[in-house]
């Protein structure tokens, strides 16, 4: 497999999980909305993908 294939790999399987883990630990709290968990969940995750992607490339 080529590098960068499994940097997409591996980086999007890090960047699902984490994304989960942070919708079930938000989901405990109460005081934020169902629309501000979800995004959290997607945007943080995408955000740290694209950061480890600009640091990988380098």
């Amino acid at each position: 497999m080529e590098n960068n294939t499994k940097f997409w790999v591996f980086g999007g399987l890090q960047a699902i999980s984490l994304g989960l883990i942070i919708f079930f630990v938000l989901q405990s709290v109460t005081t934020l909305g169902q629309d501000t968990q979800i995004w959290l969940s997607c945007m943080f995750p995408a955000f740290l993908l694209a950061v480890e992607h600009m640091i990988y490339s380098k």
